[in-house]
């Protein structure tokens, strides 16, 4: 993994399973964190089977795991004593399974009290919903989510991938890291309550700012970018499909030159005044976004996918040809753009994206690139 250890030392006590908390975990220990990951000797995590060894590894490599059975008295006095000496505790089962075996934050607390326990749940551990089970796309479906993709009138659409599970995990790990932080200060821990819900919230953060002060729900707008603008949305090329993220008129004037099409700058059928560069940075809009969609559609339908990013790149405007996860992935290892890490646990070898970010010691004046 990347040679970035800020959490050495940090002792992680780990009762996670399926993606949100072993994804929190794996953060946790990514950094330096010395993890045990506590499994059900009944079976352990269901992702050493649902979806083979390597979807397991992804989110655990690195930890040490232990398989104890929490109603066998000597497995439990096991789990407590590792209790009192971590530093965090991170709890992904269902709200009160640890309460039960004496695992609870306050039954923890007067034994360790700069413990950091971050309980991860569906619904939160406070309110009517906190005991109702939770999978990725159930809280899609209960926080709007699913009305937020495809346009209006059509069916919900889930994101096709666990949004919610991972968003969790990075909100969770991020919780801790604060939640570290703080106790390097006063010295006392901390109990987090990091929730389903509330990483929904997060991911939909403007939306949900707007829906809590105004009451209302943005309409769907399908494939168009979060400015509305008319030339930010998905068009058809010869080759497949490109997003374009013309949001300002800057932007659009830049796309019309790259296009040969200046002139749709200055069409009235489109804009009451023609567009200017020059002017104070705004989000394009049109009298007649549906007719300047069309236009710009019919414009871009003889380009290649490859050329069209190119030259737009060259023009500053945002453009990328739609790929699959695959196809990005190994252009962006050959671009450079990605150094995938290897992650090797249990005679099984995962690549891995790593953790989102890079990092380098800082350079000397002398070493400053010219």
């Amino acid at each position: 993994m990347i040679d970035f250890k800020p959490l050495n030392g940090i002792r992680v006590l780990d009762f996670t399973h399926v993606i949100a908390g072993p994804l929190a975990t794996f953060y946790l220990s990514q950094l330096g964190a010395e993890v045990v990951k506590v499994e059900n000797r009944g079976g352990g995590d269901v992702m050493r089977r649902g979806k083979g060894l390597a979807a397991f590894v992804a989110l655990n490599a690195g930890k040490q795991c232990l398989s104890l059975d929490l109603n066998h008295p000597a497995d439990r006095e096991q789990a407590l004593a590792l209790a009192h000496e971590a530093d965090v505790l991170v709890d992904s089962l269902r709200p009160g399974v640890l309460d039960r075996h004496g695992l609870s934050d306050a039954d923890l607390r007067a034994a360790n009290p700069g413990l950091i326990y971050c309980s991860i749940s569906g619904w939160g551990r406070e309110g009517a919903w906190q005991d109702r089970p939770a999978y990725d796309h159930v809280i899609q479906a209960a926080t709007g989510m699913m009305l937020m993709g495809g346009n209006e009138g059509e069916p919900p659409i889930k994101t096709g991938f666990p949004v919610i599970d991972a968003g969790t995990g990075i909100i969770a790990a991020l919780a801790v890291i604060a939640a570290l932080r703080e106790r390097d200060v006063s010295g006392e821990g901390r109990f987090l309550d990091v929730s389903m819900t509330g990483a929904a919230l997060q991911l939909m953060y403007p939306f949900a700012c707007h829906a809590l002060t105004e009451g209302v729900t943005p309409p769907r707008v399908g494939n168009r970018g979060y400015s509305g603008s008319p030339a930010a949305d998905l068009f058809e090329v010869q080759d497949g499909w490109v997003a374009l993220g013309a949001n300002t008129p800057r932007q659009l004037i830049a796309l019309l030159n790259v296009l040969g099409r200046s002139d749709i700058a200055r069409n009235r059928e489109y804009f009451e005044q023609p567009l200017d560069a020059d002017a104070p940075a705004a989000f394009l809009r049109s009298h007649n976004p549906s007719a300047l969609r069309a236009e710009l559609a019919a414009a871009l339908a003889d380009w290649k996918a490859a050329e069209l990013e190119d030259a737009c790149a060259a023009a500053a405007v945002p453009c990328a040809k739609v790929r699959t996860i695959a196809e990005f992935t190994e252009q962006a290892r050959s671009a450079g753009a990605l150094d995938p890490v290897t992650l090797s646990d249990l005679g099984c070898e995962v690549s891995s994206p790593g953790l989102g970010f890079r990092t380098r010691a800082p350079r000397t004046a002398c070493e400053q690139p010219t």
